[in-house]
């Protein structure tokens, strides 16, 4: 869902990622390779690592999510990655379901680089994403996410309330939509249905503590209203924090430097209070 500008678009004075990063294939569980990209960051080796997963529709070269991660690199490492059927990886995108074995790829090689404390931060599609691998790669599993930060997430799937979300499911779910996202963004979609439907975002909520878990959502947000990020935060009976934004959109698009700069002090104070622990 980061097709285009969704209320704000925000901007940003800071570059790319620089020439320092590290681009490989991983290759996940069920065989699709995933590109990824390595940002070792300011800090000690082995230090936090923030791993981005981007809403649908983006990949690791998009400019918003290379505008994030500039800005997380300013405090930590950063791994960022394509979901499968975005950008150079393999594969078609499930919208949600088969992505988690791409996290899981990233994650686990943001711990064989050394990092000990990994940070999932997901927008959108990704944001429901991180919510499900979490609830899903607990315990000490090199896959496990040390803490978790859902921007823009849906609470619930097949919500078509808001006109976005109407031509999402167009996008999705018909061969000329798919025929749209291939040619028109970039995004090659899988023809079938969800078979079983997968754990939702609000179902996994649940089961991701004691793992410190925030929420943050847009209250001008045109594809999920503000119903969805406080149906998580009530999941979590009071396992989460909630960051309502004033003003904000969607995704990667209206997050400005401000809010991922927070997002990013977040996920290294939580690092800082685990290893104090």
């Amino acid at each position: 869902m980061s097709s285009g500008p969704a209320g704000q678009d925000a901007r940003s004075s800071v570059q790319p990622i620089t020439a320092r990063s590290r681009r490989v294939m991983l290759r996940t569980r069920d065989g699709v390779p995933i590109e990824a990209a390595h940002e070792p960051g300011p800090g000690p080796a082995g230090g936090p690592v923030i791993v981005v997963a981007h809403g649908f529709t983006g990949d690791l070269e998009r400019p918003h999510v290379r505008r994030a991660a500039g800005v997380f690199a300013q405090g930590a490492a950063v791994v960022t990655f394509s979901f499968r059927g975005h950008g150079r990886s393999g594969g078609r995108s499930t919208v949600g379901d088969r992505e988690v074995l791409d996290l899981v790829a990233a994650v686990e090689w943001a711990r064989s680089l050394g990092h000990e404390q990994v940070v999932t931060v997901g927008f959108s599609m990704g944001g429901s994403v991180v919510l499900r691998h979490a609830a899903l790669h607990r315990g000490r599993t090199e896959a496990r996410a040390d803490a978790v930060v859902a921007v823009s997430a849906p609470a619930r799937w097949y919500y078509r309330g808001t006109a976005p979300m109407r031509r999402l499911h167009w996008l999705v779910t018909r061969p000329a939509g798919r025929i749209v996202g291939r040619i028109g963004l970039r995004t090659r979609i899988h023809p079938h249905e969800w078979d079983p439907v997968p754990l939702s975002p609000v179902e996994s909520v649940p089961l991701i503590a004691p793992t410190p878990l925030l929420i943050v959502h847009g209250d001008r947000d045109p594809y999920f209203p503000l119903d969805h990020p406080r149906m998580l935060a009530a999941a979590a009976s009071g396992g989460a924090e909630l960051w309502l934004e004033p003003g904000m959109g969607h995704a990667e698009h209206a997050a400005d430097d401000g809010l991922l700069a927070r997002i990013g002090d977040w996920a290294t104070a939580s690092w800082t209070t685990a290893t104090a622990e």
